[in-house]
Parts: C-alpha cells; structure tokens; sequence
C-alpha cells in the first residue's frame, strides 16, 4: 500500500501536466488576447491622433515610450496603418520611422512568442486542411522568404500571419528579419503621411497615399494568385 504521503506529491503532478497541457495553453492565449483587446478598447490608443503626445513626455524617451506602446498596441490587434500615422503626427517621419519599426518588429516579436509558446502544440495537429498543410509547408520550409512577401504586400493582417508564422516551424531569425525588413517601404509611406497631414495636397502626402494604393492592390492580386495555387496543391 502506497504511503498516503505521496498522493498529494501525484495529485500536484496530474494537476501541473493538465495546467501546462496544450489546449490549457491555448485557452490562456486566448484569455490574454481578449484582455488585450478589451484594454484597448478602454484606453482608445486612437485618441493619439487627435491629443497628441503628453507633453511632459518629450525627445527621445517619448519615440522609445512610443514604440513600446506601438509592439503592445500590435499585439492586441490594433491596426497598424493607425498607428503609423500616429507616428509620423507625433515625430515627423524620421522619427517616427524609427519608433514604428521598432514597435512593428516588437510586436511581431511578442505575438510570435505568445503564439509558440501557447498554441503551437494545441493548433498544429488541426492543420489537416490541404491549403492549411501547404501555407504551413511555405512557412516552415521558405519562412524568411515567405513572410518577407507578406510584409511587402499587406493583404494578410499584421497579427494574423505574426500567429500562423508561430504555429509554423519558423525560426524566430527569419521571421523577425523578414518583418523588419519587408515592413520598411509600407510603414514609411503611412508614417510619411502622418507626417504631412496637415498639407493633404503636398506632393509628398500624394505620393506616400498612391505608393499605399498600389501596394493594397497588388496585395490582392498576389493573395488572390496564391490563393488559387494552394487550393490546386
């Protein structure tokens, strides 16, 4: 007969491996996403753009504070077009290059680690799906040059491919590189016309607004494209 000293030892066991289990985890990422959005929902982030900065917050501390706030605000699925014109408004377009990338790259970060850590082991044995088996198979096998692609043309949300990267087998490296990189030319043109908003009828603003066009464009027809060729695999 079993010392009765060592069921509690067996029943804290059972209860760490159904706490840390995969779809325990998972329902913690989902807790965590929807407080996310309700305190985004709360605190309004969109009121940047029309309050502007606190003033007692200036300089550099203000652009680091920013980006923070930025790869916080991503994460819980705010858009990222809004908060890159609250960039440019904020700090100029240099500045708020700077502190957009940098939150871009953050959040990305926080959503890829969140999503691997939580809702890999849960949601990939659910890839069975053909087209979810072969955009997992791009991902896995071409990560950097996959999401690069996804960053230059953004049909797919900011947050949603930050959670299909991290149920993939993509390396942190590449995706972090990939969104960095590929979040350059988009970002800036936002920031940009954040920045010239005062003036809609400047060349510049016009320009930064028509690269935004074309690239939502070609957005959909690569999505479009490659929607087709996964359904054919």
């Amino acid at each position: 007969m079993l010392d009765p000293a060592i069921r509690p030892a067996g029943l804290t066991v059972r209860c760490a491996r159904a706490l840390l289990s995969p779809w325990s985890r998972l329902s913690l990422l989902l807790v965590l996403l929807a407080s996310a959005a309700a305190m985004v929902l709360l605190f309004e982030p969109q009121r940047l753009l029309a309050d502007g900065w606190p003033p007692q917050v200036a300089g550099t501390t203000a652009v680091a504070l920013f980006g923070a706030a930025y790869g916080l605000c991503t994460a819980a699925f705010v858009p990222r077009p809004l908060l890159n014109l609250a960039a440019g408004a904020l700090f100029g377009s240099q500045f708020g290059l700077v502190s957009a990338l940098a939150g871009t790259v953050l959040g990305a970060g926080i959503a890829f680690g969140l999503g691997r850590t939580l809702g890999q082991d849960a949601l990939r044995p659910l890839l069975r799906a053909g087209w979810l088996k072969a955009a997992d198979g791009q991902l896995s096998r071409h990560g950097f040059r996959s999401m690069l692609a996804v960053r230059l043309f953004p049909g797919v949300p900011f947050a949603a491919a930050n959670y299909c990267a991290a149920v993939s087998r993509m390396g942190w490296l590449p995706f972090l590189l990939a969104t960095g990189l590929g979040s350059i030319p988009n970002t800036a043109a936002y920031v940009v016309a954040g920045s010239r908003a005062s003036t809609p009828t400047s060349p510049v603003f016009l320009i930064s607004m028509g690269f935004i066009a074309v690239t939502g464009l070609a957005a959909l027809v690569v999505a479009w494209r490659k929607r087709h060729r996964l359904r054919s695999r």
